[in-house]
């Protein structure tokens, strides 16, 4: 086996290759994981030994030492806890350091020269890659990140997907569209559309996924249906009363996220209307609040959990040299029908 040259460093991915396993069983190797079989091992930790492979500067001699950061504006919300035990559990099981950040401000937002110096004490603390959580990450950062060779993740990113940006999120469109093909085939022509804000890419992408069903259905969307603001309970209420209060109102309404569809369910309630009897109401996330709704809200179920999980193992992977497949990575949803949803009401 052909040792590389001195100016050609070996990664992890040459590794893999050359012992037949894919990365992730290389990483598994490299960190110490026990499950992995022992002739694997001493075949991985051979090839390494023969290629001279070395792991990144930015990790420790222990693995104990690595640490990851993730950055994120809120932590109380159901759908960025779940989120969260899915980074933590991964972490722990990485045995890495788990550290959380809120966004960067001036001037690290805004300086390329801030922000190399934030990002070059970070690494120099044993920080080996960033998750960023449902917040933008501003160029600055970004490019200090490339310049000083640091993994940045994101998860649900807010900003629209960018190609030099690994991303992990799940099946936005498809899921808007399961919620809305749903109270279609229970008879509902007349179906309202409370999102978040219109610059957060999951939100358009779950909206388009709306539009879709509708156009497919052959229903002219409304404008006086539909709202955009914040995924949260406030913002549901609030355009909830206001829809629910229209002289024609809708009998269904497909919410962005489960916190708006709270916030539905309390309007319809502070109306008089009964749910899913006179209104039905979908949400987005299955977060553990639609057990907890009454009645129990149906909701699309993305993998929150899943998806702090993946973050994890993909940061950690490209910070030993592995590339991901994709740069954008979606896993599946499915739509969980509980007792929100019900037949159109007669006229």
């Amino acid at each position: 086996m052909p040792r590389r040259g001195r100016s050609e460093r070996a990664t992890l991915a040459d590794v893999a290759r050359l012992a037949g396993v894919s990365p992730t069983t290389a990483s598994k190797v490299l960190n110490g994981r026990s499950d992995v079989g022992t002739k694997t091992r001493e075949l991985v930790l051979g090839v390494m030994a023969e290629i001279g492979y070395k792991p990144t500067a930015a990790r420790h001699e222990r693995t104990r030492d690595r640490a990851l950061v993730t950055v994120l504006d809120i932590v109380e919300s159901r759908y960025a806890g779940t989120v969260l035990q899915g980074i933590l559990t991964a972490a722990t099981s990485a045995q890495a350091e788990l550290l959380l950040r809120l966004p960067p401000d001036e001037p690290i937002s805004t300086s390329r020269t801030a922000a190399r110096a934030w990002m070059a004490e970070q690494k120099e603390s044993g920080v080996v890659g960033f998750i960023a959580l449902a917040v933008a990450v501003p160029d600055s950062v970004l490019l200090a990140a490339e310049d000083l060779e640091v993994p940045v993740v994101t998860i649900d990113p807010i900003d629209p997907i960018e190609s030099r940006v690994v991303s992990i999120g799940s099946t936005n469109w498809a899921g808007g569209r399961a919620a809305t093909e749903h109270v279609i085939r229970l008879g509902h022509r007349r179906i309202g559309w409370i999102g978040g804000p219109l610059g957060s890419a999951p939100s358009v992408e779950r909206f388009h996924g709306y539009q879709a069903a509708l156009d497919s259905a052959g229903i002219t969307p409304d404008r006086t249906l539909i709202r955009h603001e914040a995924f949260s309970v406030e913002a549901g209420l609030r355009h909830g009363h206001d829809i629910l209060t229209l002289d024609e109102r809708p009998t269904a309404i497909v919410s962005g996220n489960d916190e708006i569809a709270v916030g539905v369910l309390a309007a319809a309630k502070e109306l008089h209307i009964t749910v899913p009897g006179e209104l039905s109401v979908t949400g987005f996330d299955d977060t553990p609040q639609t057990q907890w709704t009454a009645p129990r809200l149906t909701s699309v179920r993305q993998p929150l959990a899943g998806m702090g999980q993946m973050a994890v193992q993909t940061v950690l992977g490209m910070a030993d040299g592995v590339q991901p497949a994709s740069r954008h990575l979606q896993l599946a949803t499915t739509l969980s029908v509980r007792d929100s949803t019900g037949p159109v009401p007669p006229s």
